[in-house]
């Protein structure tokens, strides 16, 4: 069994968001018979429009490792510590998304943060520039925030003397428990190996990808950043 690890942002999406460009890609993983699972820091509601869009049923990672979700059925064993979430099976490893909401509130004034939880809908479209439908899917959170902007680096230091992480990605830094995509890919994959030998493949190009590149067979690394165990590709 092959199985490939896929960052969205920057890696599968370009600056439009659009699901088409990577369309022809995702149908060629199909065909070679590939499990196809993102792993990002978007959110659920997020990526199950893009799993609509592209047709795939796998399993995927959000909010940068946070949780898994698995459809009902998917696997024909009980998977440890998973919760049924609207038609799906959940693997919460964050913290719940109040637990942060409640740390970055209490720091926002003295930093000037602007982050999902304290931005409209048109602030969100401005600083990520999501359409509207999408960003309005990436406000709906469950275990992460995201920094969109902040006056002092001392910030990250803050946060994390509050039991949290800060994890940078392409673009902004992420808040999460502690948890990375390295850790809830390696979940994952041991649920597939149930099933038999696995393959393992990650596609990234950010920092919050290293974790993921370290867990997995073969890694590959889109734009300037580099790491000694992936490959370079063309974006």
């Amino acid at each position: 069994m092959k199985l490939i690890f896929l960052d969205l942002d920057k890696t599968l999406l370009g600056d439009d968001y659009s699901p088409q460009p990577a369309a022809p890609i995702l149908n060629k993983l199909k065909e070679k018979g590939f499990v196809i699972v993102f792993n990002s820091s978007k959110t659920r509601f997020e990526q199950e429009f893009y799993r609509t869009a592209w047709g795939i049923d796998d399993p995927f990672i959000v909010e940068n490792g946070s949780g898994i979700y698995i459809p009902i059925g998917y696997f024909d064993f009980e998977i440890p510590k998973a919760e049924q979430a609207d038609g799906l099976l959940r693997v919460k490893l964050g913290v719940e998304y109040s637990r942060i909401l409640e740390t970055l509130r209490r720091l926002e004034k003295s930093f000037e943060l602007k982050y999902y939880g304290n931005s409209t809908l048109h602030e969100v479209m401005a600083f990520t520039g999501l359409p509207s439908h999408l960003a309005e899917l990436a406000k709906r959170r469950e275990f992460s925030e995201t920094l969109f902007r902040f006056e002092c680096a001392d910030v990250i230091q803050a946060i994390e003397r509050n039991g949290l992480k800060v994890t940078k990605g392409s673009r902004f830094y992420t808040v999460t428990g502690h948890v990375d995509k390295g850790i809830a890919a390696s979940r994952l994959i041991e649920l597939f190996r149930k099933l038999g030998d696995v393959e393992t493949y990650g596609v990234g190009d950010g920092e919050n990808d290293i974790p993921l590149f370290e867990v997995v067979d073969y890694a590959f690394v889109v734009g300037e950043l580099r790491h000694p165990k992936a490959v370079p590709i063309n974006d």
